[in-house]
This record gives C-alpha cells, structure tokens and sequence, in this order.
C-alpha cells in the first residue's frame, strides 16, 4: 500500500493548499500590521503566522485524521444541532457575512480608490461591486474554466508582481529611521497581537471548509491510510507554508518600512496601494487593481460555490443550490457596500468568537484516537470554550454599535477575570479545564458500566 505522495505529488499538492488558501486579503493584513507594529515587527510577524500559516495546515490534517468527510460530519462529533450551528455560523463568516464581500472592497479600496483622489467613495463602490457581483453571480451558476483559467495563470502574475515589488522594496527601501514608534497594541504583546490578527485571514476556520478538497487528492494519488493522509497533508503543505510564511514576514517588514514616508493607513488595502504607487507610479496601481480585482473575484467566486453547495447539502428540501447562490450573491453585494473598514470592524467580534471554537474542535479532532473520539470530551470542552468565546465576541464590538456600551463594559470586568484575557486568550484556561473534566466524566462512566 503506498504510504508516501512522490516530491512532485507533494509540490503539486502544495501548491494547490496555497492557492486555496492565498488571496489578496492575506497581503492587506500583515503589511497594515507592519505599520502598526514598529520596531516590534518581528514578534509580531511570527504571532500572525502562527494562524495564518499553522492553524490551516492542522485543519486541513484533522479532516484526514477524524476520516470526515466536511465540517459538518466532523462538527457532529460534538451534537447533532452543534453542527447545524457551527457549520452555518463558519460558512456565513467566510460566506456573505465578511470573505465574500472583503473580495470586492478589498480590491476597490486597493485600486480604485487612490484613483478618487478624496473624492466620494459611495458611487463608484455601488458601481465596482455590482459589476463585480453579477460576473461573480453570472459564473457561479454557470460554472465553466473560467475558474481553472483565473488560478492557473493569474496567481503566477499575482506573485510575480508582489516578489517585484517586495525585491525593490529591499533594494530601495523607504526606511528613513530604524525608530518607528509601535501602536500601543503592539507594544506590550506584539507576538499575542499578531496571533489574534491573524484570525483575519480566516484561514484556520476556511480549512475546515476546503480541507476535504485537499484530502480528496491525496487519496485519489493512492494514499489510503488515515493517518499517513495527514502525514502526507502536513508533509504536501510544508512548500504553502513557507511560501506563506515568507510572503507573511516579507510584506509585514515592508509595511513598517513604509512608515519612512507614509504615516499608518486606514486599512492594508490603502497601505499596498500607496507603496505600489511609490514605486512604480500609476502603472503600478493599475497593474495592482487588475491583479488583486481578479485574484479576489477567483475567491469570491470559490466561496459563493462552496458556500451554496453545503447550505443545499444542509437543507436539500428547502429552497435549490441556484436560488442560494443568487441569495449569498445579494447579500454579499450589500454588506460590500458597507466599505472595508466596516467590515473588517464588525468581522473581529465573530471571529474572536468562532477561531476558539474552531481552534478546540481542530485540536480534539486531531487527538481524538486518545479518547476514542467520545463525544461527551467534544461536548463538554466545547461548552467550557463557548462561554469565554461569547465574552470575546461581546467586547470585541466596535463602539457606537447597536451593544449599549455599559453592557459591553460590564462583560468586560467579567471577562477581565479570567486568565489570559489581557491578550485575549480568555478561552485558554477554561478549554484546559473542560477537557480534564470531560475526562474524568469518561473514566467515572466507563467504570460504572
């Protein structure tokens, strides 16, 4: 039986994990972070590729380990109405609610808007994204190469641009002063800090929406036993990984040079633009638009078609697999005009509440053989992680939202108690916790048997 992919087999599966995995949202992130963390770039960058690179890579290899087929059959090992809930909450995040719609200001705010020259952004945002939407609607009813096409040959000129433009940076870098003061945020718990902005790539939560794609794979190149599919997932994803990693520090320490001139941007969209405008002019911000526009509307597109496929899966009888397309399509239009900088505010409370639940589920998937998978240790960690993950989500509101703020200031005091919770790790502890009681509940009741 063939327990190991060739080189070629795992490059080849390695590549696709990172043009899964890799869009333009995974730049707009570490180079704002950049800017934001100083001289404190460094511990910031490895905090940030602790989830943006790490975490998916487990996610995918405990899809392997827990022989699921998708998140809703692993998200069942906790109870049959946890996966109803968690599937629909994780695929609403990376669906319409946020991923979907950050495709589209992702790339009107990288290439449109320094075109605008302050003028106002409501317009144009209303025009790019309906445009952006109905080609997005047009081919995900349809689905033709378009998709095959777009990954094949854009991601290449994507990255051929982004390492250009990373080799002039470090050749000519706009650094004046080995000095730039960190954001206060950065300054205490810049590894911390990183870790939670990583949650903003939404990788970790993504691969256990896409890692049956990649498990899938291996078994078709002859790979049949569990355990070495993990292996082989974890041993395929090292050529994603450090390419990510790679690309994550890079951009990351170019942002924090770019404070040498540009004092810290509204959000990484500006900040790229403003960087690729600096060295190579208006040709460079065209040249970005056309790239990030199509490399986002790729990953839309996947969304949009993976997202109406299991909402159909889910609930076969209620309406067809095209009227939620045109449905997730809709919604996501609007929320995109709601602006990046709204939606990457309003994201942070939802997934300060789903990466813990993620985080616990990938972790008890991939031990699970310890405990023989028992659903009472899924059920009753879940619940210890759940109550502390609320509390992150309540505080983690942007202020003046529709949360009274002395209520989120009470649960604050609340949360504020529990350990960790300084840099926002509150659900640690409690996890710890659940798991060891879980445990013991087993041993009691496999003894009274």
């Amino acid at each position: 039986m063939k327990k190991s992919l060739t080189l070629k087999e795992s490059l080849t599966v390695g590549s696709m994990l990172f043009g899964m995995f890799f869009g333009a949202g995974n730049l707009i992130f570490p180079v704002h972070m950049g800017q934001l963390a100083g001289t404190n770039f460094l511990p910031s960058a490895i905090g940030f590729i602790t989830t943006g690179v790490g975490l998916p890579l487990l996610g995918v290899a405990c899809l392997g380990i827990s022989k699921k087929d998708s998140l809703f059959d692993l998200a069942g090992l906790v109870g049959d109405k946890y996966k109803y809930f968690f599937t629909i909450l994780l695929y609403l995040t990376i669906g319409p609610f946020f991923a979907i719609p950050r495709c589209a200001t992702t790339s009107f705010s990288t290439g449109i808007v320094p075109l605008l020259n302050g003028a106002n952004e409501i317009i144009p945002r209303l025009i790019f994204t309906f445009i952006f939407f109905s080609l997005a609607l047009l081919f995900a009813i349809k689905p033709n190469n378009i998709l095959q096409y777009i990954g094949k040959f854009i991601n290449p000129i994507f990255l051929l641009f982004l390492f250009v433009l990373i080799i002039v940076s470090f050749i000519n870098p706009m650094l004046i002063s080995n000095n730039i003061t960190p954001d206060a945020t950065y300054t205490t718990n810049p590894y911390f800090t990183g870790f939670l902005e990583g949650y903003n790539t939404m990788d970790a939560i993504a691969s256990l929406a896409f890692g049956i794609t990649v498990i899938t794979v291996i078994r078709n190149l002859g790979i049949k036993n569990e355990t070495d599919i993990a292996f082989n997932t974890l041993k395929a994803g090292i050529f994603s990984c450090a390419l990510m990693a790679i690309i994550y520090f890079l951009t990351t320490y170019i942002g924090t040079m770019s404070r040498g001139i540009y004092e810290t941007s509204e959000n990484g969209a500006i900040a790229l633009s403003q960087i690729s405008n600096h060295y190579f002019g208006n040709l460079g911000i065209y040249f970005l638009l056309i790239i990030v526009t199509l490399a986002c509307f790729k990953t839309s597109l996947a969304l949009i078609v993976s997202c109406s496929e299991m909402f159909y899966k889910m609930f076969p009888n209620f309406i067809s697999e095209k009227t939620w397309t045109i449905i997730f399509t809709l919604f996501s239009f609007i929320v995109s005009n709601f602006g990046l900088n709204a939606i990457i505010a309003f994201a942070i409370p939802f997934l300060m509440f789903i990466y813990p639940l993620a985080i616990c589920l990938i972790t008890l998937a991939l031990f699970g053989k310890l405990f023989n998978n028992d659903k009472k240790v899924f059920a009753i960690t879940t619940i210890f992680t759940l109550i502390p993950a609320l509390l992150d989500f309540i505080i983690s509101f942007p202020k003046n939202s529709f949360i009274p703020t002395s209520f989120i200031n009470a649960v604050y005091r609340f949360q504020s108690i529990l350990p960790l919770s300084n840099i926002g790790l509150a659900w640690i502890v409690p996890t710890i916790i659940g798991f060891i009681i879980s445990l013991i509940v087993r041993k009691i009741k496999s003894q009274a048997i």
